[in-house]
């Protein structure tokens, strides 16, 4: 598809047939003679031909130099164009607890963490829970994240960077289709404050735009001594500091005992809290999902981005046909059509 830089010479164009026509009504030279008899007999010549196929090659060399003017480029569409998004890194909790059966979808008990995965995808690419989601829940609809970086950390006792930010969302959740919680004795723990500092040192790689965090977690901090030497509440300060939010999605349950669920309960509130995000209580998958969407709607806020393309200029080969076209009228003028005087 051609796009033209500067259009509005295009109205230009409006000229061509008035100086072609211009060009028809100007008078012939002609010789005298006394008496055309003698040439009534001969057959009839190329002029009329040659005066028309002057015109039509005039007209043709002018409107190609027009177009070629309006700066003609086609856009080449395998160029990516940046656009206005955020960064978001997605804290993901694959401790042994998140094993546990107690969430529903369609109808059918699933883990927590695969209830998360469900949600997670189309929270990325948009879509909705088919028929009831959970426990009765009605479908929920997103539109997807498709200008947004994404990123995904998952923890246990240790973190891991499964995806760095991209734009390749489907690689991301390919990744995380393949977690499983982890089982064996001493992965299976929960530790946030690694997990939070590796979402912040995965958004430094970000460009200029709003950067956020997302934890998901069923369960208390509860890793003495972490790689970070932070608390939950100190990694939060630092998020703070650094103006990202953090979202925090609790899918606990009261299973732990009400002591822990408290604390748990409180520490995702304060983490929140700290970073002027906002803490979702997620027991069921219609809370998931109500979670997920809460957090879509409110970073969706407009941010002013420039955009660029790259395009193939073709005004000099407009200007180079205008060329040739001139010079072949100029050569059949002085050859088959050359006329006398």
């Amino acid at each position: 598809m051609i796009q033209f830089a500067n259009p509005a010479y295009l109205l230009l164009l409006l000229g061509v047939p008035v100086l072609v026509w211009w060009w028809l009504r100007q008078r012939r030279n002609a010789l005298r003679f006394p008496a055309t008899t003698l040439l009534a007999g001969l057959p009839p010549g190329r002029a009329r031909f040659a005066r028309i196929g002057g015109a039509v090659l005039r007209g043709l060399t002018l409107t190609l130099l027009v177009v070629a003017l309006a700066g003609p480029r086609s856009p080449d569409l395998r160029t990516r164009i940046d656009t206005e998004g955020i960064a978001l890194v997605m804290l993901v909790d694959v401790s042994g607890s998140m094993g546990e059966r107690d969430f529903v979808w369609d109808g059918e008990a699933v883990t927590r963490l695969d209830a998360v995965k469900r949600v997670f995808r189309l929270f990325v690419e948009g879509g909705k829970a088919g028929g009831p989601a959970a426990d009765g829940a009605m479908s929920t609809a997103f539109e997807g994240r498709p200008t947004d970086e994404i990123g995904m950390v998952t923890f246990a006792t240790r973190p891991e960077t499964i995806y760095p930010l991209t734009l390749s969302h489907s690689a991301v959740l390919h990744l995380l289709d393949e977690e499983w919680p982890r089982s064996v004795p001493g992965e299976s723990t929960t530790n946030l404050s690694d997990a939070i500092t590796l979402g912040l040192d995965r958004l430094r790689a970000a460009k200029p735009r709003r950067k956020v965090l997302v934890l998901l977690t069923d369960g208390e901090h509860n890793v003495a001594q972490p790689s970070s030497t932070w608390t939950p509440r100190q990694a939060a300060q630092v998020a703070a500091s650094l103006q990202i939010p953090l979202y925090t999605i609790d899918a606990g349950n009261d299973t732990a005992g009400p002591e822990v669920r408290n604390a748990a309960v409180r520490t995702l509130q304060d983490l929140a809290k700290i970073t002027d995000g906002r803490y979702f209580q997620a027991r069921d998958t219609k809370g998931l999902l109500d979670a997920c969407r809460a957090i879509d709607q409110m970073e969706r806020t407009p941010i002013q981005s420039f955009q660029y393309r790259k395009y193939h200029e073709m005004e000099v080969w407009f200007g180079l046909a205008a060329f040739v076209v001139l010079l072949l009228n100029f050569v059949l003028e002085r050859t088959i059509w050359r006329k006398l005087p």
